[in-house]
């Protein structure tokens, strides 16, 4: 049975109604705190301020780590499919949303929001008011946990008063008084509440009751608020006086007032395959919800790139809910990016209106203000829908905004409309490319189950060229329909390098690719469209403000204002602040219109700028995670390039975590347009970061790039930094051949070009290489570490010095010299402090942690061990953070701290399992030995052999 999380009210889990042992309170809050972002990443930094806000302990992380720890085993054991996943940047809890009950409850609300049954919306509301048990995350006493609970009683309250008033529609007025008095006692000023009593009594036959409550409600809010009620309860009020029969058990809280001669129903015909959107639509709906009682017009506004799908959401949505505007729909498209016409004048858009409200030529004022006076008050009461289709921008669509309580408008248009969200109260939606699943759910409503079933392969394959655009799945769906090819062959033609706009042609330049996005081109201003094309040639998935001023040689500030431009055109998306992406087909039309337009050479020129910024960037970042490290000689910058700069370790860190994925794309960007020095000087600089963070199959694929680019250089300095890079990543994954073949090309190498600091640093990575084949190669890894001593003497590289003296020492305890291990790594220690060389100090204390565990100091080793991991930490080195916590484990355990050690190897061993290191298994016996036999499994125990 699967497992269900429950954090309305103490953070628990149950299997069968039974509940599972999460441990200790704070580790529950842990978990709470993961749930309530499920599949989503959560930061340590998040985690701890969520778990103790500003009481954090002082080894708040390492406790951290321990209850994840924990919990991953508690959690594994109950059920498989739960997965907690360390990530880059934090930790993901992988579960299904539907088994936690705060998700739970959200989903079937907005789902009763959403039907139009009332029953099933009522069942609904109430499978979802009953998952609630006490006060949400109760036990957890932190800022964070204090505002959820604002936030999810916000919540609350609000699915409890759209269950009133949907059991109002059902008729269930009886039932409802006892929990609308206490709510009305809770709440005497909300006039929502007091109108649902009003109704209630009325309904029951206690109409003189219902006109009580009202005479109370006015009575507080002028004496409280120094107001009177709002229209709609005023309205209510009236048609109580009147005995209006609207009010019948069957009709809604809101009546509409009395109609005008002509009832609009100007909705196009709705779209027959929408797919996905459910987050949109029900926003849509919650916003007409939220505004009912209130007395304010509803206005939201739709947007997104070209061919997204907003047209099709909005009259998708306006045919579900058409029956709530009983006093008509209005459309209107407003062509404001329609290259066949220019954008309709608002003066337009009004005479239409009021000839669909059938107000006859000669009673249509002269001025355009006078008219659109006259329209406005002719929706004065009305309960009325005005779709503002393809707006260009807010001034067009202004004058047609209603200005009464109970009209709602809904406006589409390509740009963001910024200026109607902040001065006219818009609420903005933004839609995204479809989901996987809904891009193939399109294909499968357009082309049939049977076909897409029946060739899987392919339909990923045209998801991945359509970019999941709705507009481009929809004419590659067409396109197959009508051809009757095999999907296969479509799929091709897509894959077929600058065919993609090709493909996704139509008859019709309304739904042709192309054609949809030069619309939206043609609109930009020069400087933007310059930016726009340009940004096409970079190769990463997301470019940031900085590197886009690199990119088109101009300064940040000016930059930002295009970017700004693009974004509100929905041409670029700011994913995450001052980060820019737009999807693989906008891509390639501005790839298309930088090779149409810019020269030969502007083009190049863009691209060496672009190849600077991320070079001399990496290179600065590298320093700060590697500070004794030399640094390479890099010419200056392209005139127009301003690299970004780092201002400590962490931040430098922070930038490689973040243009993780566009700086692998920019060496493969160098290697294909002949920047051959870029690409391996790129890779050098990245590879410190990719191999203390574990990402090795990268740090492979920039290596044997290098290899390459260096090669074809012929340079004598790249060819053999090349060979170093693969090397380390063959070391990595365990192919200690191929490593040793590198490692003894780059010393041939280096000792051509009489590099004798080159030589000495391919010693001790060979020395490293020997650390993993077992105790018979200790001899030979003291031998390499005192070739490259010598040789660092010879040059005078003090650091370098300091770096063999730890490798001597290290093979020094290996061999059972632990007295001459402590004196060589003692003496390395205060130069690598000198030098700030933090990666070699974790090493020297690891290594003087070890000797003393051998020599029976076990709280030595502790103490050393754990200043040790907090170094390695700092550096966010993971793969030395496993080894360290692997001896650390050693240690605990021959100090007769079983529970110590069994945190100490779980850690080690999910931060390898996440690696897929090779060495995973030896941790995985450890802790079966430990969990099998509940004892000592021997101080004297000899850990597995570590890289130096």
């Amino acid at each position: 049975m699967a497992v269900r999380f429950r954090l309305l009210g103490g953070v628990e889990a149950q299997v069968g109604g039974v509940a599972v042992d999460l441990g200790h309170p704070k580790q529950r809050a842990v978990l709470g705190a993961l749930l309530v972002e499920a599949n989503r990443l959560v930061s340590i930094s998040q985690l701890l301020d969520r778990v103790w806000g500003e009481r954090c302990p002082k080894r708040g992380r390492e406790t951290i780590y321990n209850y994840l720890s924990r919990l991953r085993t508690a959690l594994r054991a109950v059920d498989d499919e739960v997965r907690l996943e360390r990530r880059s940047g934090g930790y993901l809890l992988a579960v299904d949303e539907q088994a936690v009950d705060v998700h739970q409850f959200r989903y079937l609300a907005t789902r009763a929001r959403t039907v139009r049954d009332d029953q099933l919306a009522l069942e609904l509301f109430e499978q979802a008011l009953r998952l609630w048990r006490s006060e949400p995350l109760s036990g957890l006493d932190t800022p964070w946990a204090t505002g959820l609970r604002i936030t999810l009683d916000d919540e609350r309250l609000a699915a409890e008063l759209d269950h009133v008033d949907t059991a109002l529609r059902c008729g269930r007025h009886t039932e409802l008084f006892p929990s609308l008095s206490a709510r009305a006692t809770q709440y005497p000023l909300d006039e929502r509440v007091a109108g649902q009593m009003m109704l209630a009594l009325y309904r029951s036959g206690r109409q003189a009751d219902a006109l009580e409550q009202y005479q109370g409600l006015r009575r507080r809010l002028a004496d409280e608020l120094g107001t009177d009620p709002g229209p709609a309860v005023q309205r209510l009020h009236q048609q109580m006086l009147t005995a209006d029969p609207s009010l019948a058990a069957s009709s809604t809280l809101s009546v509409p007032g009395p109609g005008v001669a002509v009832v609009p129903h100007q909705l196009p015909a709705a779209v027959a395959h929408l797919v996905g959107r459910v987050r949109a639509l029900a926003a849509l709906t919650a916003q007409v919800e939220s505004a009912a009682g209130v007395g304010t017009v509803v206005i939201t506004s739709v947007a997104g790139t070209a061919g997204i799908g907003k047209t099709a959401l909005a009259v998708h949505w306006a045919h579900q809910v058409r029956d709530r505007f009983p006093d008509g729909q209005l459309y209107v498209n407003l062509r404001g990016f329609d290259p066949r016409a220019q954008a309709m004048d608002p003066a337009e858009a009004v005479r239409g209106f009021l000839d669909a409200l059938g107000v006859t030529r000669q009673h249509i004022p002269p001025s355009p203000e006078a008219q659109i006076a006259l329209y406005r008050s002719l929706l004065d009461g009305k309960r009325i829908l005005v779709v503002l289709d393809n707006a260009r921008d807010a001034q067009q669509v202004r004058p047609l905004l209603p200005g009464t309580a109970g009209a709602v408008a809904v406006v589409t248009s390509r740009n963001r409309l910024s200026g109607l969200v902040a001065v006219d109260g818009a609420h903005p939606i933004s839609l995204d490319l479809l989901t996987e699943e809904e891009a193939r759910e399109l294909l499968v409503r357009r082309l049939g189950p049977g076909r897409v079933a029946a060739e899987p392969h392919a339909v990923q394959q045209i998801i991945t060229q359509c970019a999941r655009l709705p507009l481009a799945l929809t004419i590659a769906a067409t396109r197959t329909a009508q051809t009757g090819f095999p999907l296969t062959t479509l799929a091709a033609e897509l894959a077929e390098a600058g065919r993609r706009l090709d493909v996704l042609s139509a008859d019709d330049p309304a739904s042709e690719v192309r054609a949809v996005f030069s619309w939206s081109y043609a609109a930009l201003t020069p400087s933007a469209a310059r930016l726009f094309r340009l940004l096409g040639l970079h190769p990463g998935p997301d470019v940031s403000a900085a590197a886009a001023a690199s990119l088109a040689a101009l300064p940040t500030p000016r930059m930002q204002g295009m970017l700004a431009e693009l974004a509100r055109a929905s041409l670029l998306t700011e994913h995450a602040p001052g980060r820019y992406a737009f999807h693989d087909l906008l891509r390639d039309y501005a790839t298309e219109q930088a090779n149409s337009t810019d020269p030969d050479e502007e083009r190049h020129a863009a691209v060496h700028r672009m190849l600077d910024h991320y070079l001399h960037t990496a290179h600065a970042a590298a320093r700060l995670l590697e500070p004794a490290r030399e640094p390479l000689p890099l010419p200056p910058p392209q005139p127009g390039v301003s690299p970004e700069h780092s201002a400590d370790r962490e931040r430098a860190l922070a930038w490689f975590t973040t243009e993780h994925a566009v700086l692998l794309a920019a060496v493969n960007h160098a290697a294909a347009t002949g920047f051959d020095a870029h690409t391996w000087q790129l890779a050098q600089s990245l590879a410190t970061y990719l191999d203390r963070r574990g990402h090795w199959h990268d740090l492979a694929t920039v290596g044997n790039a290098a290899v390459d680019a260096a090669a074809r250089l012929a340079d004598s300095f790249g060819q053999p930094v090349a060979r170093s890079i693969v090397a380390r990543a063959y070391r990595r994954h365990g192919n200690f051949d191929d490593a040793y073949s590198h490692l003894r090309l780059a010393l041939d190498l280096f000792g051509r070009a009489g590099n004798l600091p080159g030589q000495a640093d391919t010693y001790i990575e060979l020395a490293r290489l020997k650390g993993w084949q077992g105790p018979h190669a200790i001899p030979e890894i003291l031998t390499l570490a005192r070739q490259a001593h010598a040789l660092y003497l010879s040059c005078g590289q003090r650091l370098g010095q300091a770096q063999t003296l730890t490798a001597i020492g290290w093979s020094h305890a290996r061999l059972g010299d632990y007295s001459q291990a402590l004196t060589c790594c003692r003496q390395a220690l205060p130069l690598l402090e000198e030098f700030d060389d933090r990666e070699r100090q974790a090493h020297a204390w690891d290594s003087i942690a070890y000797a003393h565990h051998y020599l029976g100091q076990h709280s030595q080793a502790v103490t050393c061990y754990r200043h040790a991991l907090d170094l390695c930490r700092d550096l966010g080195d993971r793969p030395l953070e496993a080894d360290i916590l692997n001896r650390f484990g050693d240690a605990h355990h021959a100090a007769h701290d079983p529970d110590a050690a069994h945190d100490d190897w779980q850690h080690a061993l999910d931060i390898l399992t996440e690696l897929g290191h090779p060495h995973a298994d030896q941790i995985r016996v450890k802790l079966a030995a430990l969990n099998f036999a509940g004892s000592a499994l021997g101080a004297r125990a000899r850990p597995a052999a570590r890289g130096l």
